[in-house]
This record gives structure tokens, sequence and C-alpha cells, in this order.
């Protein structure tokens, strides 16, 4: 391992397959974060996931919040359950015209970084965590339990999503109608090896899951996006790159301002289809989708969606990220 890793500072470091180190890799389970100005969240998904790993690698970049002095906060804290490094230079983010024109392996690539992360960690099994994921804590705890002692194959990368949460008018958590699913296919647990990486994509950093198949495992996090300032879509410098993708999905979600408060009625709305269904025999990618929708009919038994992120997460978590005062 990189000298430069020990020190906790990484610098013009460009990732080779053998960095994941795979002869000495533990048995357990790691989650890796990339943060950029995320403080909003990072410290409720901290504590709501740190429990439940026997790792967490934060890796952050140009942050100008408190992203940094609140991760050296919580690494004074949980010690070497969360290991904290700063990525140096300049990051594209995706969408951007300079992630297009940059190499996947230049320091300056959002593949490249998220690879430095993912080499980072030293279990076996790893996941990617984002600064606003908080834990539905028990549907994590059975399937880290689960992979921890070995039952569940190295052939499957073990796909998971969550809800996304807004405010209604009246203040409620609720679920926006145009992207009420994080998540479809992009996340999960996965056994690590030489082809489970980044690439390069014009688009995005593009995981490859090498050999293995993707399957569906359940709704494990709640997506407080939406809830950052700026709806969450600061970080990809949108005024700088107007023809994004990511500018195009910010117009869709400002442009439907549609709040869902209650379970049955989110049930509703990703109801499978027929056409679903039939596109399913043919596209993986649309099985997924079918299962995943499917998944959710028998998730949260709760009427109202407030409801049930109360009653599925932490409750010291659920005050940090909502706005409640913690008790002392």
């Amino acid at each position: 391992m990189l000298n430069s890793f020990k020190s906790g500072v990484i610098d013009g470091w460009s990732f080779k397959p053998s960095d994941l180190d795979l002869p000495n890799r533990k048995i357990g389970v790691s989650a890796f974060m990339r943060i950029r100005n995320g403080a909003a969240f990072l410290e409720p998904t901290i504590r709501s996931h740190i429990g439940l790993f026997d790792e967490i690698v934060a890796v952050y970049n140009q942050c100008t919040d408190d992203t940094a002095s609140i991760l050296m906060r919580l690494r004074q804290e949980f010690g070497e359950k969360l290991r904290v490094f700063h990525y140096l230079g300049r990051v594209f983010p995706q969408g951007s015209d300079g992630h297009i024109k940059t190499a996947g392996a230049s320091p300056s690539s959002i593949v490249n970084y998220s690879n430095c992360a993912l080499a980072l960690t030293q279990s076996r099994v790893v996941t990617k965590l984002d600064d606003d994921h908080l834990a539905v804590t028990q549907a994590v705890r059975s399937l880290v339990d689960e992979l921890r002692v070995g039952h569940h194959s190295n052939r499957h990368m073990l796909c998971f999503s969550g809800l996304n949460l807004v405010r209604s008018p009246a203040g409620s958590l609720a679920v926006p109608a145009v992207e009420p699913v994080s998540g479809g296919g992009d996340i999960g647990f996965f056994y690590v090896s030489e082809d489970t990486r980044f690439f390069y994509d014009p688009r995005f950093e593009r995981f490859s899951v090498g050999e293995m198949n993707r399957r569906f495992v359940g709704y494990l996090y709640w997506h407080l996006k939406y809830l950052k300032p700026g709806a969450g879509f600061n970080n990809y410098e949108l005024d700088a790159n107007p023809t994004s993708r990511f500018a195009r999905k910010r117009a869709a979600y400002f442009g439907n301002q549609q709040y869902l408060e209650r379970i049955d009625d989110v049930c509703g709305l990703l109801k499978p289809s027929l056409s679903l269904w039939t596109a399913s025999l043919l596209s993986k990618k649309k099985r997924l989708a079918y299962v995943r929708n499917t998944a959710l009919l028998n998730s949260f038994p709760q009427e109202k969606v407030e409801l049930a992120v109360q009653e599925t997460t932490d409750p010291y978590c659920f005050r940090l990220a909502f706005g409640e005062q913690p008790p002392s």
C-alpha cells in the first residue's frame, strides 16, 4: 500500500488493479465513500452505518463546507472503524465536459477517484455508501450478518435500492413522484476481484461486476439527496455544464413537484406493469427493475412515509438527519 495512504492524503495517484490487494483482504464487510460537500447528512449517514460494517473508508475531495471537520471529529470517536483520506486536486464531476475529456486513469477523473476509494478498503466484501444514505437498520444488519458468515455466493452482486425523500408542502417527509427510487443496479455488496472496479463512460463512472450477475436484495436506505441544498445537484457544476444529463434530471425534478406521503401511493406508482414484466424476460436491467418494484409492495407496512422512515432508522440518526435536537 502506498505511503500516501498511511498519511491520509492522496495526491497524483493512478489506479492499478493490483492496488486492490486481493491476497491480503480480510473476512468482513467494508463500505467506501466519495464525498464532496456532503456536510448536510454526512454525520447521520456514518452513524447509521458504522455499527453495521467492519469499516467505513471515507475519501473526500474539493470540500468547501464542514465535511472535513465532521470526518475528523467522527474519526476521533470511531477510531479505525472510520478511515479518512483527503484526495487532493481537481476531480471533474459526472456529466461535465471535463469528465468527458479526461481519461479514466487520470487523477482528475472520477473513475480514478472512485477506484482509489475502493482500493483503500480492506475487506473481501465491499459496498459503496453515499453521504446521503440513511440506513434501514435491520435490513442492512441482517444482510451484512449473512455476508459475514458466507451465506451469499461470490457469483452475485447483491444490489439494493432506497426511496428518495423530500418535504411535502405540509412539512412531512414524502417521496417525489418524478423519481421515487434511487438505485437501479449500480450499488450493492460484492466480493472484490480484479474485475470489480470502475471504468470510464462519457456519462459517468461505470462500475463493472465482471462475471457476476446482479441480484436485488431489498430497500436498505432512505435517500436524502433531494433534501440537500440545491436538491443535491450543486456538485455537478451545472451552470458551467448546461448540456449535462444531470441538468436534464434537475429540470425534470423541479418541473414536477408531486409529493407522495403514503406508502400505498408509492407502491401504486411503482406497481409492476405487464409491459415491464414482458421487457424483463429479455433484459437483465428490466428484470432487476421488475423485481425491485415488486419488492416494494412488501417492504414497508407503515401507512405514511414519515412513519416508515422513523420506525426503520436509528432514532438518534433520525433526529440528526431531520433537524430535531439530539438528546444530550
